[in-house]
C-alpha cells in the first residue's frame, strides 16, 4: 500500500509542480482537480494513468489531434435538478446542451481512433454516448439561450398576437406623433422612452391638451412625458400578454427540468469526464515543456535515471535562458544507499531532490525528463528529511527534530522503501551526531531500504566505502575555477573543499592557514587526498568524453560512406541496365529497318511478316512471365530510372547550352573514309565505316549496322586526342 506523506511532498516542493499543471487547464474544475493531484495507491490505475497521458502527449504530434474538451460548470445545475420541483433558467439548458454535445464528440473521437488512444477510450468507455438530452434541449431552446416560439403551441399563439398588438402600439402611436406634432405641442426630440414605453416629448404648457396619461417629466419642468390615450389601451394589452408568456415560460422551463432530471447521474459523468481530460492535458502540456516521458516501470528492485532534470529548476533556468546541468543516478540491489559528498552549492540537494520529485511525479501519474532507457519500480513509501525544519510550536529545535523524524523511519522503513536525507547528522556535535547518523545508515542499510543522503562528515565517507552494498558519490568541482560543476559522480567520496571555497570567497590567507593548524593532521590530510582523487578523476572524466565524441564522429562518418557506396552501386547497376536496354532496342530497330528496306526493294508481304514473327518469337523466348506485381514494380522501377536519367540528360543539355554561349573555336573535322573506326559524338559504341553514299555513313558496329550522318561522327583516334 502506497502512502506517502505531506511532509514529503512539501520537501520535495511536489505542490510548486501541480501549480504548474493547473495553470495548463482550461476548466475551473480541472484547475482544482490538478492541485488535488496525490500518488496512486493502485499500480493498475497509475499505469492506465501515466499511459493516456503518454497518449495525450503524442496528439501534439499526430494528425488525430484530440478534440476540444472545454466546458462551463454546471455545479450550480447538478444541485438545483437534485432538488424535486425545482427548474433551471433557460441558460442553464444552454450549459448543459453544449456539456453533453462536448462528451459526445470527445466520445466518438475516442471511439474511433482507438488504434491511437486506447487507454483514454478506456476511461471514455466508461461514459454513456446519448444525443437525447441535446435533442430536448433543442426543441425548446435555440443557441443564443431563448425560449423558440415553437417551444409550445400556447407560446406561439401568445407570441404571435404579441407581435400584432405591438404593431398596433407602433400605429397609434405613428398617428398620435404626427397629429401632435403637427399641432407644435412636441418638444424638438418629439419622443423618448420612459418605464421601457414609447412616450410622447411634450411641452409642459401643452400637456392638458394631449390626452394620454402622464409618466414623468424633464429635470426642468418644461417637458412632460405622456403615452397617448390609443396606445395606452394597446399597451395594458401587450402587458397581458407579456404576463401570459412568462407564465408559458415557466411552464415549458418545469417540463424540460422534468425530463432532463433522470439525466442527472450522466450529466455528473459528462462533468467528470471532461475534467478528468482536461487534467491529462494539463499534465501532458507539462510533460511537453519539461520534455516528459514515461520510463520503464519493472519488478525489479532497480531505480536508473539517466540525464534526469529537476523539472521546476528547468523550467525556471530555461525561463532565465540559463543551462540546466542532468544527473544519471542508478540505485540496485548490489548499489541501493549512496552517499553524496562535496562542496556547498555544488548540487547535492538538487541531485537528492531529483530523484525524489521524479520519483514521486511518476507514482502521481505525471510524465517525467529522463532519458528513454531510464528504468524505475514502484516505492511504498518515500521518507525525506530535507531543510532545516525548526519547530517553534513545538519547541523543537533542528537536531531535536531531525531525531524525531529518525525515529519515524525506523518505525517505517523496510525493503519497498526510499529515504532521501540532507546533510545527514547535522545539529549536533559533529563527532556525536556523526556517530549517531553511523548507526541509523547501518539500520538502514540492513533493512535493505534504498536512499540517498548528502553529508560533510567523514565517518558517513568512510562507512559508505566500507558496506558492501553502499557507494560514494561526488559533486565534482573545478579545481582551477574553484566552481562547482553540477555534475555527479559515482563511485568516490568528495572534499568538502571548504578553505579553497573560503579562498575564494575572499577569507584573508593568513585567517585560512590558522585555521588549518586548529585540526587534525590527519583530517587535513585526509580531505587533501580526497581533493586530488576528485581532480584526477575530473581529468579523466573529461578525457573519456572526448574520446567518445571521436569515436562517435567516426562511427557516423564510416556510416555515411557506406550509405554513398549503396547508393552509388545501386545507380550503377540502374543505369548499366537502362543501357542495355537501350542497346537492345536499337538493335531490333535496325533489324526492323533492314526489314523495311528489302520490303520497299521487293513488294514481298509474306516475308515482311514472316521476319517480324521471327524478331518477335526470338525476343519472346528471351522473356521471363512475370507476376502482376512483379510487373508493377519493374515499371514503377523503370520510371524511377528514367525520372533520373531525364533530370541529368537535362544537367548534361544545360551544360552544352551554356558552352555554346561561349565563343569556341572548332576544329577542322576530319575527312571520314571507308574502314575508319568511328562513333557517333554522343555515343560510346565504335564501330567501323562500311560505305559511305552521300552524306550517310554505314557503320558496322558487329551485331548490327547503323545509317549515320557523317557531321555525327567522330574519329576514334581523334576523340581520344
Amino acid at each position: 500500500m502506497i502512502s506517502i506523506t505531506d511532509k514529503t511532498l512539501q520537501d520535495l516542493q511536489f505542490p510548486t509542480v501541480l501549480e504548474t499543471i493547473s495553470d495548463g487547464c482550461n476548466t475551473d474544475i480541472g484547475k482544482e482537480k490538478a492541485l488535488r493531484i496525490k500518488p496512486f495507491r493502485d499500480k493498475e490505475e497509475l499505469m492506465q494513468s501515466l499511459m493516456q497521458t503518454s497518449e495525450y502527449v503524442s496528439s501534439f504530434q499526430n494528425n488525430n489531434a484530440i478534440p476540444n474538451h472545454g466546458f462551463d460548470a454546471i455545479t450550480h445545475e447538478i444541485k438545483f435538478l437534485a432538488i424535486e420541483d425545482s427548474f433551471l433558467e433557460v441558460g442553464s439548458f444552454r450549459k448543459i446542451a453544449n456539456l453533453s454535445a462536448t462528451a459526445n464528440v470527445l466520445l466518438s473521437f475516442l471511439k474511433k481512433f482507438d488504434d491511437y488512444y486506447p487507454n483514454l477510450n478506456a476511461r471514455a468507455s466508461r461514459v454513456e454516448l446519448t444525443k437525447d438530452i441535446i435533442s430536448a434541449i433543442d426543441a425548446i431552446v435555440d443557441k443564443y439561450g431563448e425560449i423558440k416560439d415553437n417551444a409550445s403551441p400556447a407560446l406561439l399563439s401568445i407570441r404571435q398576437n404579441m407581435n400584432l398588438v405591438r404593431g398596433k402600439v407602433n400605429q397609434s402611436f405613428g398617428v398620435a406623433l404626427t397629429q401632435y406634432n403637427g399641432l407644435g405641442y412636441l418638444d424638438d426630440i418629439k419622443e423618448s422612452f420612459v418605464q421601457n414605453r414609447r412616450v410622447l416629448a411634450v411641452l409642459a404648457m401643452y400637456r392638458r391638451k394631449v390626452k394620454g396619461s402622464i409618466l414623468g417629466s424633464s429635470k426642468t419642468g418644461s417637458i412632460a412625458y405622456i403615452e397617448p390615450e390609443a396606445t395606452l389601451k394597446y399597451s395594458r394589452e401587450l402587458a397581458n400578454l407579456e404576463y401570459e408568456e412568462k407564465e408559458e415560460i415557466t411552464r415549458i422551463l418545469k417540463n424540460l427540468s422534468n425530463v432532463i432530471r433522470p439525466y442527472l447521474p450522466l450529466l455528473i459523468e459528462y462533468q467528470d469526464f471532461l475534467s478528468d481530460i482536461d487534467v491529462v492535458a494539463g499534465k501532458a502540456k507539462y510533460a511537453n515543456r519539461i520534455n516528459g516521458i514515461l520510463p520503464t516501470i519493472t519488478e525489479d528492485r532497480r531505480l536508473f535515471f539517466r540525464e534526469a532534470y529537476h523539472p521546476i529548476l528547468y523550467l525556471n533556468n530555461k525561463q532565465k535562458k540559463e543551462i540546466t546541468h542532468p544527473q544519471t543516478i542508478e540505485l540496485k540491489q548490489e548499489n541501493r544507499i549512496i552517499v553524496i559528498s562535496g562542496p556547498n552549492a555544488g548540487g547535492k540537494t538538487i541531485s537528492l531532490k531529483t530523484v525524489g520529485l521524479l520519483q514521486l511525479m511518476l507514482q502521481s501519474g505525471i510524465l517525467i525528463p529522463v532519458h528513454e532507457r531510464s528504468e524505475t519500480f514502484l516505492f511504498d513509501r518515500i521518507l525525506t528529511d530535507i531543510g532545516d525544519n525548526q519547530s517553534i510550536e513545538n519547541h523543537l529545535s533542528t537536531y531535536s527534530y531531525r531525531l524525531k523524524n529518525m525515529n519515524y523511519f525506523l518505525k517505517k522503513c523496510n525493503k519497498k522503501t526510499m529515504f532521501l536525507i540532507d546533510e545527514f547528522g547535522t545539529g549536533s556535535d559533529p563527532e556525536l551526531g556523526g556517530a549517531l547518523a553511523e548507526i541509523f545508515l547501518e539500520e538502514f542499510y540492513h533493512r535493505e531500504a534504498f536512499g540517498i543522503i548528502t553529508t560533510h562528515y567523514s565517518n558517513l565517507k568512510i562507512l559508505a566505502n566500507e558496506l558492501p552494498y553502499a557507494t560514494n558519490a561526488n559533486m565534482m568541482f573545478d579545481e582551477k575555477s574553484l566552481e562547482p560543476m553540477y555534475k555527479l559522480a559515482l563511485g568516490q567520496a568528495g572534499s568538502s573543499f571548504t578553505f579553497e571555497v573560503a579562498q575564494k570567497n575572499g577569507i584573508p590567507f593568513g585567517l585560512i592557514n590558522r585555521a588549518k593548524k586548529k585540526i587534525e593532521v590527519g583530517k587535513v590530510r585526509f580531505d587533501k587526498t580526497i581533493a586530488t582523487l576528485q581532480k584526477e578523476r575530473s581529468k579523466l572524466e573529461k578525457t573519456s568524453l572526448n574520446l567518445k565524441e571521436e569515436e562517435t564522429r567516426a562511427r557516423e562518418e564510416s556510416k555515411k560512406m557506406e550509405n554513398i557506396n549503396t547508393r552509388i552501386q545501386q545507380k550503377l547497376e540502374s543505369y548499366q541496365e537502362l543501357y542495355d536496354s537501350n542497346q537492345k532496342i536499337i538493335y531490333i530497330g535496325q533489324k526492323v529497318d533492314d526489314i523495311a528496306e528489302k520490303y520497299f526493294n521487293n513488294k514481298n508481304k509474306k516475308e515482311l511478316i514472316g521476319e517480324l514473327l521471327k524478331i518477335v518469337e526470338i525476343e519472346n523466348s528471351k522473356r521471363k512471365k512475370a507476376t502482376p506485381k512483379e510487373a508493377k514494380a519493374k515499371v514503377e522501377k523503370q520510371k524511377e530510372i528514367i525520372a533520373e536519367v531525364s533530370v541529368k540528360v537535362e544537367e548534361i543539355r544545360k551544360e552544352k547550352k551554356e558552352k555554346k554561349l561561349k565563343p569556341v573555336i572548332e576544329k577542322p573535322r576530319p575527312i571520314l573514309k571507308i574502314g575508319d573506326r568511328v562513333r557517333m559524338l554522343d555515343g560510346r559504341s565504335v564501330g567501323s565505316i562500311d560505305s559511305i553514299e552521300k552524306n550517310k555513313a554505314t557503320v558496322n558496329y558487329g551485331i548490327f549496322t547503323s545509317k549515320v550522318s557523317l557531321d555525327e561522327l567522330e574519329l576514334v583516334e581523334a576523340a581520344k586526342k
